[in-house]
């Protein structure tokens, strides 16, 4: 039974061609009528079809008959394409023998398409090269040809040739699929050893479990044991996916389904978990498995402060779709109640952001978002602070550490330079280069995660013309010289915008922050000082000018003395106006601190 059994992914960069792939497979093996077909099939989220990225994983089993007449099962295990969700393309992975990896034929290896081989090879998967999009004008097959056998190290003789869009070579890519990636390896009377690679929340059902059985045999009714948190439970329903459910009675090594068993906080079901038989359990869980952190940290307030509750509604709704979103009750003196969120990275928190506009229609104020630091004391004691609020006194301080990044750079060297510069800028330090071809390079340096946050790829892309690629992996924390930078609008702090920064770049972010935040605060009757300070000291200020009133409109002619008075006496309401006013922060003033000073050039 094994023997006819390919469990397989595709792993590329960005915008290859990963999901179109996917697409001809299943057409060319389920015979899905054109009525039904939709592009992005594996893709069930509206938010992944517009923005052309996978943030679920899926899988999907295709029945498949080689040229010998004989039936094939294979199963397309679709894999993330962000670095944000290393860990679940790690954990899908571990669930397959083998692995398509797709390079553009018009832009050839990139960043992420070297870092996805790598953590293929980890898993000791059997690669099979595929250059996609050969059908465009700009397709250089020789130039992809030596691209794969210099920097992948893999023989470019045994590279497929294919377009997605217009289905050539998809015949070819299935012949190889089953030639040459390995039937799975394992013991259907062993004990059951299941790896969970990932899950999801369905309304009516609970959350459905996405599983790759290593060892023994799985049956629907039977009592299974989540390894990681000694939770039992009992299966309702087994069986594959096939763009829908299709129900089995079991689930043996090799195969790859889904469980069904009442679960109803997907929290409970973790990525990387272990499944086994509750009255037959395995000696010890499959190797692999760890407690995602998030990297990131935001608050989200509701827009008007009566929106409290249906926020926490929300929240909790969308929890049950995505274990990993961390968060807790806080809250602001000028914005009320919200909640302190942890995210896997920057695309998360966009994709958390939209989610919560779009699918729970809610109006949301999102503040800076910022890295973990960690925090030494003078009397030996250790903090981790993710909120600028809760950073301590700097008279108690020793030392801070930041975390910090390994990014790979793939860039055309007609912008090394300009690449270089902007990381330099970010406080980085260049740990390598290497000459992958005649056209480009690739740089490694290490960098603050804190300088990446805000908007270091909007701005790589914009020095490279779109052409350099960038993935980075987490390296370490270092020490560093940390500031609290806070904001003051008319002289009262406003915590929402107090951000930590690195010393030397305190001053040139307040003046940044206090300029932007001149340009969106509306004019008032009276005067708005906007500072910033560290501490006691104002390193920078701004001033958004008052509405006046022409007090001397009235006043036709007479001594001057006349006009003086009418000023003086509008100067004073206005001072009397200024100590009592109360300012109104617009939304969008809280994303100024979201620029950086480079918005500037």
């Amino acid at each position: 039974m094994m023997n006819n059994i390919r469990n397989f992914c595709i792993i590329a960069h960005i915008d290859h061609g990963k999901s179109t792939l996917a697409d001809r497979l299943i057409q060319r093996t389920l015979n899905v009528p054109e009525r039904e077909f939709r592009n992005q099939m594996l893709d069930t989220m509206d938010l992944e079809r517009e923005r052309g990225i996978t943030i679920k994983s899926q899988t999907v089993c295709l029945p498949y008959t080689d040229k010998n007449g004989q039936t094939m099962t294979f199963n397309l295990i679709d894999t993330p394409g962000h670095v944000d969700f290393s860990y679940e393309v790690s954990r899908s992975l571990a669930s397959c023998e083998g692995a398509l990896l797709l390079v553009d034929a018009s832009q050839g290896v990139e960043a992420q398409t070297v870092a996805n081989l790598y953590m293929a090879m980890e898993h000791d998967l059997t690669i099979i090269p595929v250059i996609n999009k050969i059908d465009l004008p700009a397709a250089d097959i020789d130039m992809c040809n030596e691209e794969i056998e210099n920097e992948l190290a893999l023989d470019p003789l045994d590279a497929l040739h294919t377009s997605a869009k217009t289905g050539i070579g998809i015949d070819e890519v299935l012949a190889a699929i089953a030639e040459r990636i390995p039937s799975p390896v394992g013991d259907p009377d062993a004990p059951l050893q299941a790896l969970i690679f990932d899950s999801f929340y369905d309304s009516y059902r609970g959350v459905i479990i996405y599983v790759r059985v290593k060892n023994g045999t799985l049956r629907s009714g039977d009592k299974i044991r989540l390894m990681s948190t000694d939770a039992c439970y009992e299966t309702q329903e087994i069986g594959v996916m096939q763009l829908k459910q299709v129900p089995r009675k079991t689930l043996s090594a090799g195969e790859v389904g889904y469980i069904i068993t009442g679960i109803k906080n997907i929290s409970e079901a973790r990525v990387g978990d272990t499944i086994t038989l509750a009255d037959n359990s395995c000696e010890s869980p499959l190797e692999g498995f760890k407690e995602v952190k998030p990297v990131v940290f935001s608050s989200i307030y509701p827009l008007s402060t009566d929106d409290f509750p249906e926020l926490a509604d929300s929240m909790e709704r969308l929890k049950l779709n995505d274990a990993s979103l961390v968060y807790t009750r806080d809250s602001s003196s000028i914005l009320g109640q919200g909640f302190r969120c942890g995210f896997l990275g920057l695309l998360h928190l966009e994709i958390t952001e939209e989610r919560l506009e779009r699918e729970y229609d809610q109006s949301i104020i999102l503040t800076a978002p910022s890295v973990e630091y960690r925090v030494h004391l003078r009397n030996g004691q250790s903090l981790t602070i993710d909120n600028p609020l809760y950073y301590p006194d700097p008279s108690t301080i020793d030392y801070c550490e930041e975390p910090y990044i390994r990014a790979s750079f793939i860039v055309p060297k007609d912008f090394v330079g300009a690449v270089i510069n902007l990381c330099i800028s970010r406080r980085g330090n260049q740990a390598d280069m290497n000459y992958i071809d005649t056209r480009r390079m690739e740089l490694i340096f290490e960098l603050p995660l804190a300088e990446i946050l805000f908007d270091f790829y909007d701005r790589l892309k914009t020095v490279s013309k779109g052409y350099a690629s960038f993935d980075y992996e987490f390296l370490e924390y270092r020490r560093s010289k940390l500031v609290k930078l806070s904001i003051l609008v008319n002289h009262e702090p406003v915590d929402a915008l107090s951000v930590l920064v690195h010393e030397d770049r305190a001053v040139e972010r307040a003046r940044i922050i206090c300029k932007r935040l001149c340009e969106t605060i509306s004019r008032h009757q009276f005067k708005i000082p906007i500072q910033g300070a560290i501490g006691g000291n104002i390193i920078a200020r701004e001033t958004v000018n008052p509405v006046r009133k022409d007090v001397l409109a009235k006043c036709y002619g007479g001594d001057i003395t006349r006009k003086r008075k009418l000023l003086e006496k509008q100067k004073a309401g206005k001072k009397r106006m200024m100590q009592v006013g109360e300012v109104e922060i617009p939304q969008k003033a809280f994303l100024a601190v979201l620029k950086n000073n480079e918005d500037e050039d």
